[in-house]
């Protein structure tokens, strides 16, 4: 028989397998990807890994601290030189003057003293009477006294 006789499909299919036999015959033999050396690498690179990690971890933790130890010398060096500013002003007679006018309420020779109250304050006034018209000391005095008896009066109850 003749070759002519074979149709073009034919024809076109033996190609192409021709073509496909000729492709995988050129192909190298497919190699496994994970060699020995790849293996070997994977491994120190993991150990590089585990052993690196303690330390970096504790490298960062220390800058960490490094930085917040820096933080409280700069603000204690601000609190020093606040401090150091108030000491020069109380070294100023006249500032001493006007904080004892103003806090103790200290009148100079010649003049009256008044304090307003506007409803403000947060103090209890004394109760009684009696109790404004003594000095200080002796509302301190009373009141240790008071305290006193109300401690001797609780050990007497719980005997």
């Amino acid at each position: 028989m003749p070759a002519d006789r074979f149709s073009t499909a034919t024809r076109l299919k033996a190609l192409g397998e021709q073509a496909a036999a000729r492709v995988y015959r050129a192909r190298p033999a497919r190699r496994n990807r994970l060699t020995g050396r790849a293996a070997l690498l994977a491994l120190v690179m993991c150990s590089l890994v585990v052993a690196l990690a303690y330390p970096i971890r504790q490298y960062v933790s220390q800058r960490s601290d490094i930085a917040d130890q820096r933080r409280k010398a700069r603000d204690a060096g601000a609190e020093l030189d606040r401090l150091r500013e108030q000491k020069a002003r109380w070294q100023d007679p006249e500032y001493v003057r006007q904080q004892a006018r103003r806090h103790l309420h200290y009148v100079m020779p010649g003049e009256t003293g008044y304090i307003v109250q506007d409803g403000s304050g947060t103090a209890a006034a004394p109760k009684g009477t009696r109790a404004a018209q003594r000095p200080w000391y002796d509302n301190l005095w009373h009141a240790v006294d008071a305290a006193d008896k109300a401690d001797k009066a609780d050990k007497a109850d719980k005997r």
